[in-house]
């Protein structure tokens, strides 16, 4: 397993990173143990999580129930310091916790020590904020973004307020790195300037969706990550499914995620199916499996840091892990790119 760096921290994370959304909803304590066993023993180091997880649905009643789940492998096994371990802050307009408030110097130190509690720890490597306060073009809310509603004075002194509050769980222990999750260019470099200008905690990486299907972190984004070390940890890099071209044709495998959420988080357009097929050919003619070939196409890129990616089961999970044994020649990348070409944006 390639291990690359998170940012400036020192840390080393490897190119693939277990996600964890689906702990306590669609995969059972038993399992999501199994998972973790399973991931560490193929070498992966790197485990992602979020207060507000499981997902489907996400509901007050479980909320925080996939960090506990963690907690009690961690409790269980001894094994804490065998990993890195991420979460997230929820924030603003996800009304199952803390009622949707918004991310701040009040929020931070108490919404840290909840995790901490669940998850069985004393520290917590990575420390993310899952949204911005002022809004995302994330989740297909590119087609109508419009941010000249953003107070610009009121951002930034949000962001030096919570970059304090930060600092002090860094002091005391509590947290080792920062990082954002479904943040933009302008953002990030507000949060990296302000950082450097006060000596606080610096961002050492961003967590945006992208896959085959959603390359919007390719160009700005890209630059940004490259130049200020800054590297992207992937979520939903086989689009929720539809790369592993289980949906095609209407088809809803049994206790598949399109039976619980059939618009797939607004993934599921009439073009999608199309732009699938696309990268479906492109794996049969080389004789690759397409889960394998999606998950290699992400090593390629030059802003990665590693690739979330979650199993519902440890089948799946198993599956995925042989990914790290593909590598793409350069006529398949010059396949994928002319796919990505003809298909761009596909939801």
């Amino acid at each position: 397993m390639k291990m690359n760096p998170l940012g400036r921290t020192g840390m080393m994370v490897s190119e693939l990173c277990l996600g964890t959304m689906t702990f306590g909803t669609q995969t059972s304590e038993a399992d999501a143990h199994a998972q973790i066993d399973m991931a560490l023993a193929a070498g992966v180091n790197f485990v992602d999580t979020a207060e507000m997880y499981p997902v489907n649905p996400v509901s007050k009643e479980t909320v925080g129930d996939s960090e506990a789940i963690i907690g009690n492998w961690n409790e269980k096994t001894g094994r804490r310091s065998d990993y890195i371990l991420a979460t997230k802050h929820s924030g603003e307009g996800l009304a199952a916790v803390r009622d949707g408030e918004a991310i701040s110097s009040k929020t931070i130190a108490p919404t840290i020590e909840g995790s901490l509690k669940r998850l069985k720890t004393d520290y917590i490597d990575l420390y993310q904020f899952h949204w911005p306060n002022r809004g995302s073009y994330m989740f297909r809310k590119n087609w109508s973004y419009d941010p000249s509603g953003q107070n610009r004075e009121e951002t930034l002194a949000n962001m030096e307020d919570c970059l304090e509050a930060l600092q002090a769980q860094v002091d005391k222990g509590n947290i080792r790195a920062f990082g954002l999750s479904n943040e933009s260019a302008w953002g990030t470099a507000q949060w990296l300037r302000l950082s450097e200008e006060k000596g606080h905690p610096r961002v050492a990486s961003i967590q945006n969706e992208y896959s085959l299907l959603c390359r919007m972190y390719d160009t700005d984004l890209a630059e940004l990550s490259v130049n200020e070390d800054v590297g992207l940890m992937a979520f939903s890099p086989l689009a929720t499914g539809l790369l592993t071209g289980k949906y095609q044709n209407g088809a809803v495998p049994e206790a598949s995620r399109k039976t619980l959420n059939p618009d797939l988080g607004g993934r599921h357009s009439p073009r999608v199916y199309d732009a699938v097929d696309a990268y479906l050919a492109i794996a049969r003619k080389h004789g690759l499996d397409p889960v394998h070939m999606a998950l290699a196409w992400c090593r390629t890129r030059p802003f990665m840091a590693s690739a979330i990616f979650g199993a519902t089961t440890v089948p799946q999970l198993e599956h995925a892990l042989r990914s790290v044994e593909v590598t793409l020649t350069p006529e398949i990348l010059e396949e994928i790119d002319a796919a990505h070409r003809a298909h761009p944006m596909p939801y």
